[in-house]
C-alpha cells in the first residue's frame, strides 16, 4: 500500500538496529559527551540523523523516545519487551534477531542525555503547512463509480489491464477480482489475505500476496500464478515471505530464465529479496536485509546491457537504491537519494521526467501510522532529475499532507507535466479534499482541482492507464475504509456507500 506500503506501515518510524553499540571512543572521554554528540553517534550509525526539529515535544516524549529506548534494551518494566512479540513464528524471527536487548546495551546517563536533548530541543508543534485552495471542479476527468459495492473498502491493489478490463484486491474478503470495461464484475476468486501487485507474463498472472495485512513478521505472504480468468488454477510459486509488498520479474542473470526480485516489508525485520529461477524452482539471495522495501523496478540504469534493480526503503534508514548488475546477478549497492527518517516514504516510480533520455524519480512522501499523526510541511510529491550518471537533484516539490502515490504526466496535452496524486492522511480537519489532488500545471504554477465525490472513499492505492483507448490517461483510485482521528464520520461515510474504487475517466480527448 507504502504499498503501496502498501505504503501502510504501522512499524517505528527510526528503526535503530545498527545503533546501540557502545563505541570505544565514548566510554574513554575524559568529559561527558553532551547530548546532541551522543544522539549523533548512536543514531547516525545507520540511517540520516533524526533531527530533533522532525518531531514535536510530544510526540519524542509519548512515541519515539520510549520506542528507541527499547532497541537498547531499556524498557519501564518487563512486560514492555515481551509485547513486543508476536505469538506466533514472527515474533521468534524478532526474538532471534537481537532486535529487543534482554538487558541494557548503553548506560543510564547516557541514555539520559540522549532524551533531555531531544526534549529540550523539540519544538512544541512543526510549522504549518501551506493551506491550498483546491476547487471541486475536476471538469477535465469523468468520475465512475461501480455498482458492486463491499462491505468495509479494503483495496490493497486497483490496476488497469492491456484489454480495458480493471484488477481489485482486496485484503478483507481476502478476494482478487476482474471487472469488465463496464466496471461490472467478471470473475472473482479467494487468495489469501492482500492481493497487492500484478504482472501479466505469457498469458498468465503472477500475483504478489501479503498474506496479512496488518503489520506481521510472520512469512505468510506468497507469490502466486494463474492463467488469466482461472482463479480456481493458482498455484503458489513462492512461499514463506514476510509481508511482501511488491514483485518485479526480468532475467537477471541471462539464463533465459525470469526471476523475481520482492519486496518483503516486513514489520521489524524483512529484506529486499531475489529469486533466482533454476531446475529446483526459485533459490532466494537477500540484496538487502532490512525491512520496508515498498517498490522495486527493473531498469539498466547505467547503459552496461544488465538488468540493475531500483528500490524504495520505507523504514527507518529511508531512501532509494540502485542495485547494479554485473549480468550474473552479483549486485552492487549504491544508495543515490536519502531521506531523513521520519520522510515517510509511500512511494516512488520512474519516467523521464524532462525529456533528455535519461530515467527520473517521481516520489511521495506521506506515511504517518506510526503515531497520532503530525502534519508535515515536507510531505507531499516531488521529482528528482537524473544528470545521465544516476546523480538525482529535486526538480518539483508540490506539498500534499500524507502524500500515498503520485502519477506524473501532460494529462491536458498542453506540453507540460501536470500531477495527479492521492492522500491516505490529509488534513481530515480542514482539507479532506487532499485525499486527490489533480494538479494542472499552468506556466509557473499549479490549479489545484479534486471531483466532487472525492470523500466517498479513502484512497490508498492508484494506477494509471488509457482505460478508454482514447489517446489520454486515466486514472483509478482504491479506497481502504481505516480509523480517522479525530472521529469526523468519514468511517461511517466510507462504510455505508461501500464503494472499492473509482474510475477518472480523462476527457482531453
Amino acid at each position: 500500500m507504502r504499498i503501496f506500503l502498501l505504503g501502510l506501515s504501522t512499524c517505528l518510524l527510526l528503526l535503530l538496529t545498527g545503533c546501540k553499540n557502545d563505541p570505544p571512543s565514548v566510554t574513554r572521554q575524559s568529559k561527558p559527551a553532551s547530548g546532541e554528540k551522543l544522539a549523533q553517534l548512536y543514531c547516525a550509525s545507520c540511517h540520516q540523523f533524526p533531527e530533533p526539529s522532525l518531531l514535536n515535544k510530544d510526540t519524542w516524549e509519548q512515541f519515539m523516545l520510549p520506542r528507541m529506548g527499547y532497541m537498547f534494551g531499556i524498557y519501564d518494566h518487563p512486560a514492555e519487551r515481551a509485547a513486543l512479540f508476536e505469538n506466533n513464528e514472527g515474533g521468534n524471527i524478532v526474538l532471534e534477531s537481537g532486535l529487543f536487548p534482554a538487558e541494557a546495551t548503553l548506560d543510564s546517563t547516557t541514555w539520559h542525555a540522549i532524551t533531555q536533548y531531544y526534549l529540550s530541543e523539540a519544538p512544541d508543534s512543526l510549522p504549518l503547512p501551506p493551506e491550498k485552495n483546491i476547487s471541486k471542479t475536476l471538469s477535465q476527468f469523468e468520475v465512475h463509480i461501480p455498482k458492486q459495492k463491499v462491505r468495509i473498502p479494503s483495496s490493497t491493489l486497483v490496476q488497469f489491464s492491456n484489454d480495458g478490463s480493471l484488477y481489485l484486491g482486496d485484503a478483507m474478503t481476502q478476494s482478487f477480482t476482474v471487472f469488465s470495461d463496464a466496471l461490472e464484475v467478471v470473475q472473482t476468486g479467494n487468495l489469501a489475505e492482500g492481493v497487492v501487485s500484478i504482472e501479466i507474463i505469457e498469458n498468465r498472472q503472477w500475483l504478489t500476496v501479503m498474506g496479512s495485512f496488518s503489520p506481521t513478521d510472520a512469512p505468510l505472504g506468497s507469490i502466486v500464478q494463474m492463467p488469466i480468468n482461472q482463479a480456481d488454477a493458482a498455484e503458489t510459486v513462492i512461499d514463506r515471505l514476510q509481508r511482501p509488498v511488491h514483485a518485479s520479474y526480468a532475467d537477471l542473470n541471462n539464463d533465459g530464465e525470469s526471476d523475481i526480485v520482492v519486496c518483503e516489508f516486513g514489520k521489524w525485520t524483512g529484506a529486499l529479496s531475489l529469486f533466482l529461477k533454476n531446475a529446483q524452482g526459485y533459490r532466494k539471495e537477500v540484496l538487502h536485509p532490512l525491512p520496508g522495501a515498498i517498490k522495486a523496478y527493473i531498469q539498466d540504469m547505467n547503459n552496461d546491457g544488465h538488468q540493475d534493480i531500483v528500490a524504495l526503503f520505507a523504514q527507518g534508514d529511508e531512501g532509494i537504491d540502485i542495485f547494479y548488475n554485473d549480468g550474473k546477478a552479483n549486485f552492487t549497492r549504491e544508495r543515490v537519494l536519502s531521506f531523513s527518517p521520519s520522510m515517510g516514504s509511500s512511494f516512488f516510480n520512474l519516467m523521464d521526467y524532462n525529456n533528455d533520455g535519461a530515467l527520473d524519480i517521481v516520489f511521495t512522501a506521506g506515511d504517518n501510522a506510526d503515531y497520532k499523526p503530525v502534519l508535515k510541511p515536507w510531505h507531499g510529491v516531488y521529482v528528482f532529475t537524473n544528470n545521465g550518471d544516476n546523480e538525482f537533484k529535486q526538480e518539483v516539490f508540490v506539498h500534499l499532507n500524507g502524500a500515498y502515490n503520485a502519477v506524473v504526466n501532460d494529462f491536458d496535452g498542453d506540453g507540460d507535466m501536470d500531477i495527479a496524486a492521492i492522500s491516505f492522511f490529509p488534513d481530515w480537519v480542514n482539507s479532506p479534499e487532499e485525499s486527490f489532488v489533480y494538479f494542472q500545471k499552468e506556466g509557473d504554477s499549479y490549479q489545484l482541482q479534486t471531483f466532487p465525490e472525492v470523500n466517498v472513499g479513502r484512497w490508498i492505492v492508484m494506477d494509471a492507464a488509457d482505460y478508454d483507448g482514447d489517446g489520454d490517461l486515466d486514472l483509478v483510485l482504491g479506497s481502504l475504509a481505516f480509523e480517522v482521528i479525530p472521529k469526523l464520520g468519514f468511517v461511517e461515510k466510507w462504510m455505508a456507500s461501500g464503494v472499492p474504487f473509482v474510475v477518472l475517466e480523462n476527457s482531453q480527448r
